[in-house]
C-alpha cells in the first residue's frame, strides 16, 4: 500500500482556512501559532478571497463581478474558451494562485515554514463548487456534464500545483479540500446524487499528489465519508463527534494510520462562552471512549488525531475576539491532552 502520510496528528492543532480578521498579518500571526499552520482566506478583505471565487481564478467562462458580489460561469464563453485552456493545460500560471486572489498565500510562503510539522494549504471542493457556482442562468454546474467533468479536473490541478508551492517550504506539506456542500448530495432534492459524487471523488482524489484531506463542518453520510481515498478527514466534533464515533468506518479509518482532524473548539460566542479547558476535554474524551469500547487503544487514537476549531465563523458580534480565544484555548486543549497520552 502506497504510504502518503509522512508524520503523525499526535494532537497537533491546526484550523480552518477562513478567517474573519481584516488584519493580514494578524491573521497571518494566529495561522502560524498553530502546529501545522495554513494560510488564511480572508474574505472580509475582499471579495478575492471568498473560497469559491477563489478557486475559479482562469476557470473558462467565468465571470466575476465585484461590484455585485456575483461569480458565474457563462456557458458561451466557456466552450469558446476550451481550445485556449486546453493548450495551455500544462501550464502551472493557470493553476497557481496570484497575489490578487490572496492576499496572505504570497506572503506565507515567503516564510521558513521548514521547522513545522507540516503546513497545510486548502482548496473548495469540485462537489461543493459545482453545486454552489451556476451557469448565466441560475443552473448549477453540478448539472452540465462537460463543466462538471471540466472543474474537478481544474481543481485538481490547483490542489496539486498548491501542495508543490507549499512542499517547497516544507516537504510534509499538504492541501485538503473544503466541502461545506457534501452533506447536500444526500438530499433527494439534489439532482447530482451520491453516487455519482463518490465516483467522480475517487478519480479526483487518485490524482492528488502527497497526502489527500478533507474538510467539512456539515454532516454528510459519515460512511461515505470515511470511505473515501484520503489520509485526513476534518469536521465539526463539537457537533457530531459522538454519533461519528459510533461508525465502524472510523474506526477502520484509524486502524490504518490515517488521522482525524477534531473541531472540538466551538467558535461561535454563545457556545464558546459555556465552555472551558476541562469542559472539551472532557467531551473529546468521551467520544473517544465510544471508540475504545470498538476496541481501539487511545494511543492509537491521539497518535492518529488533530485538534481544531469546530468551524470557521465569519458571524459573530464581536469580529475575530471569539476567534482569538478560540484558538488560545485550542493550543491549551492541545497541551492538556498531549500531557495526558503522548
Amino acid at each position: 500500500m502506497e504510504k502518503r502520510l509522512d508524520f503523525a496528528g499526535e494532537l497537533a492543532t491546526t484550523a480552518m482556512g477562513i478567517m474573519p480578521h481584516e488584519d493580514v498579518d494578524r491573521a497571518l500571526d494566529l495561522a502560524l501559532s498553530m502546529d501545522i499552520p495554513f494560510w488564511p482566506q480572508l474574505p472580509k478583505l475582499s471579495y478575492y478571497e471568498d473560497m469559491y471565487v477563489q478557486a475559479m481564478e482562469h476557470f473558462p467562462g467565468v465571470v466575476i463581478d465585484e461590484a455585485n458580489q456575483r461569480i458565474y460561469v457563462d456557458t458561451e464563453k466557456f466552450m469558446d474558451g476550451i481550445p485556449a485552456y486546453l493548450e495551455d493545460e500544462t501550464e502551472t500560471e493557470r493553476f497557481t494562485l496570484s497575489p490578487q486572489f490572496s492576499l496572505v498565500f504570497r506572503k506565507f510562503l515567503a516564510l521558513d515554514l521548514s521547522a513545522y510539522r507540516s503546513v497545510r494549504g486548502q482548496l473548495i471542493s469540485p462537489v461543493s463548487l459545482s453545486l454552489k457556482i451556476c451557469d448565466e442562468n441560475g443552473k448549477p454546474l453540478a448539472y452540465n456534464d462537460e463543466i462538471r467533468s471540466l472543474a474537478f479536473s481544474f481543481i485538481q490541478k490547483k490542489v496539486n500545483i498548491q501542495a508543490e508551492e507549499l512542499r517547497q517550504r516544507n516537504e510534509r506539506a499538504f492541501v485538503w479540500v473544503d466541502d461545506p456542500g457534501l452533506e447536500f448530495i444526500f438530499s433527494a432534492l439534489c439532482g447530482y446524487d451520491n453516487v455519482k459524487a463518490k465516483d467522480e471523488l475517487t478519480v479526483f482524489f487518485g490524482g492528488i499528489e502527497g497526502p489527500r484531506g478533507i474538510h467539512l463542518c456539515g454532516r454528510p453520510d459519515w460512511d461515505f465519508l470515511f470511505s473515501l481515498p484520503v489520509e485526513i478527514v476534518s469536521f465539526n466534533a463539537f457537533a457530531f463527534g459522538e454519533t461519528v464515533a459510533t461508525y465502524d468506518t472510523v474506526r477502520r479509518f484509524l486502524e490504518k494510520g490515517n488521522i482525524i482532524s477534531w473541531g472540538i473548539v466551538p467558535t461561535y460566542y454563545d457556545e464558546f462562552s459555556k465552555e472551558d479547558l476541562m469542559s472539551l476535554a472532557d467531551r473529546l474524551e468521551r467520544i473517544w471512549s465510544l471508540l475504545e469500547a470498538k476496541g481501539l487503544d487511545r494511543s492509537v487514537i491521539a497518535r492518529n488525531s488533530m485538534l481544531a476549531p469546530a468551524t470557521c465563523n465569519l458571524l459573530n458580534v464581536d469580529r475575530t475576539v471569539t476567534i482569538d480565544n478560540a484558538f488560545m484555548l485550542l493550543k491549551e486543549l492541545s497541551i492538556h491532552l498531549k500531557e495526558r497520552y503522548l
